[in-house]
């Protein structure tokens, strides 16, 4: 509930607190004296559009703060959690404006949005009358409204379930149609691309393999170079040891000695060269040659740039490709089998469509019945109030169902109902609101309900039925209301009243009126104008006692 506001420099008010209380909550005063000032600052806090006219003259900053005590349950704690902020039981909403129109919100000191502010505003709050922003004039709470009070939540939760699984499984057909649709513009090239890839056979590792086997080769050929230019070498070294064999043969048994040592040289000679011959030899009977090798490395890279992925990706690729021709060639048993899935559980959407908007059509004339009984009691006997529950087409169903349900009236017999906000007065309105309200006290977050306006043009009978009204809906919400309305302002529980005070410099003051005297003077007041008389008092005084009773 509202705790209490406080408005420092708006307009009239220079600094005020109210602590508000439960129950029905009154708010008189003389015309002028401020009241909407009252309303404009408490909608000021709650996140309603500002403007720098509300800055008191000669200030630089307006401020208005409301408090509210909820409980750990309300939905507005997990609300404010999922915006990433602190939330306690005790909610402080507050607002400044200063005199070059720029704004600031705050919950709990903590900076937020203006968006933000009036988001939690409305769950703690709703304001009816003037401020025709709240819940029940937006036709798309219709439904939900309507929902709550028949207790849909077993219903919506199945419809929502079924909802989802024929969404998923509709998308998943229309992602397998692009697929498949893309594969048959590809389809040749895929076939071209897997029998390139298939002759090629690449390898995962390969290439890295192949680079190592490439460095083995490339030194191979530098050994053979070596190899060749050792055997020439040897060769110009025999051909001058057949002059040197000359030479010493000529030297008879005196050259012996030299014979036996070159002979040894020869031996040598003949070692290398058979060491050379082995080691080529070996070389050359490598199954690889160095220009097979940077062909297959060349084709390989080529392959890799064709489908941009590396060469160790080409396996998969080939999988990709191969399981991309399966999906064409199976492909209409599989959509087939997704279009079955997809037509069952639109069957079972719509067989909890329907389940949902018959129940739906049953409460609708449930609760229209039971505004209607509140309508006469409230000098709204000529209105009529209905409700509108409208099949959407295909195209328009939703997780919710397939209605359409918005809240209808007529206030004139004859005329054609249409939307609360554009048919109705601003009397007639808060008093449409009070009957909705009244039928539906169980239904939605705000703790607190404001009614302005809602005895305009009011009084007898019709102003004590709006009093006991509020005086219900008091048992279940807190209920704040400005009233000019002495049969009103007598049933309320808890009563303030707005005075203005001062001539140069003119403030807006509230007083709370404890005492049954004080109440009485003021609601005489109300029955007689500024000259309160003594049948005023008497008239007031049986008021009291009769609210009392």
């Amino acid at each position: 509930m509202l705790a209490s506001l406080t408005i420092k420099n708006v307009v009239l008010i220079e600094h005020l607190k109210i602590d508000f209380r439960e129950g029905l909550c009154a708010l008189t005063g003389e015309t002028g004296a401020g009241k909407s000032i009252l309303l404009d600052s408490l909608g000021l806090a709650l996140g309603a559009r500002s403007d720098f006219g509300l800055v008191r003259q000669g200030e630089e900053q307006a401020n208005v703060s409301a408090e509210f005590e909820t409980n750990n349950s309300h939905p507005v704690h997990a609300f404010i959690k999922d915006q990433s902020l602190e939330t306690d039981t005790t909610l402080i909403l507050r607002r400044s404006i200063s005199n070059d129109g720029k704004s600031k919100a705050y919950i709990n000191d903590q900076p937020v949005s203006a968006k933000l502010l009036k988001s939690v505003g409305e769950m703690l709050v709703e304001i009816h009358g003037q401020f025709d922003t709240q819940t029940l004039l937006n036709a798309q709470n219709h439904i939900h409204l309507l929902d709550e009070y028949a207790e849909h939540e077993g219903l919506l939760k199945a419809l929502k379930a079924v909802w989802k699984q024929w969404k998923d499984t509709e998308g998943s057909l229309e992602s397998e149609r692009r697929k498949i649709e893309q594969a048959r513009n590809d389809e040749e090239y895929y076939r071209t691309s897997l029998e390139d890839l298939d002759a090629l056979s690449p390898q995962k590792g390969e290439e890295e393999n192949l680079s190592k086997l490439r460095d083995r080769l490339m030194g191979r050929e530098k050994i053979l170079e070596s190899i060749h230019a050792a055997e020439e070498g040897i060769q110009e070294i025999e051909n001058a040891s057949s002059s040197v064999w000359k030479s010493l043969n000529r030297m008879g048994d005196d050259g012996k000695q030299p014979i036996e040592a070159m002979e040894r040289v020869n031996a040598e000679i003949e070692e290398v060269k058979g060491a050379l011959y082995a080691l080529a030899d070996d070389l050359d009977s490598s199954e690889h040659s160095l220009q097979e090798i940077d062909d297959r490395l060349f084709n390989l890279k080529a392959q890799a740039r064709k489908h941009g992925c590396s060469i160790d990706q080409l396996p998969e690729k080939r999988d990709e490709i191969a399981q991309a021709l399966d999906a064409i060639e199976s492909q209409d048993d599989y959509l087939a089998k997704l279009m079955q899935q997809v037509d069952a559980h639109k069957k079972d959407y719509r067989e909890q469509a329907e389940k949902l908007s018959k129940k739906r059509q049953e409460a609708a004339k449930k609760l229209t019945k039971l505004v209607m009984k509140e309508l006469p009691p409230l000098k709204l006997e000529k209105a009529r109030f209905d409700i509108s529950v409208e099949e959407l087409e295909e195209g328009d169903w939703n997780s919710k169902g397939w209605n359409k349900v918005e809240f209808l009236v007529a206030t004139n017999p004859g005329s054609q109902a249409g939307a609360l906000n554009k048919v109705a007065s601003g009397g007639e309105m808060a008093r449409l609101m009070l009957a909705i309200k009244v039928v539906l006290a169980e239904i939605g977050t705000a703790g607190s309900l404001v009614f302005d306006e809602v005895d305009s043009g009011i009084g007898g009978a019709t102003a004590t039925a709006v009093g006991d009204r509020l005086a219900r809906l008091a048992e279940k919400r807190q209920i704040l209301v400005v009233t000019h309305s002495p049969q009103v302002a007598a049933i309320a529980q808890n009563h303030w009243i707005v005075t203005k005070t001062g001539q140069k410099t003119v403030t807006t003051n509230i007083v709370p009126l404890y005492s049954p005297p004080e109440r009485q003077e003021e609601i005489a007041r109300m029955i007689s104008g500024a000259e309160v008389t003594d049948e005023a008092r008497a008239a007031a005084g049986k008021l009291l006692e009769a609210s009392a009773a």
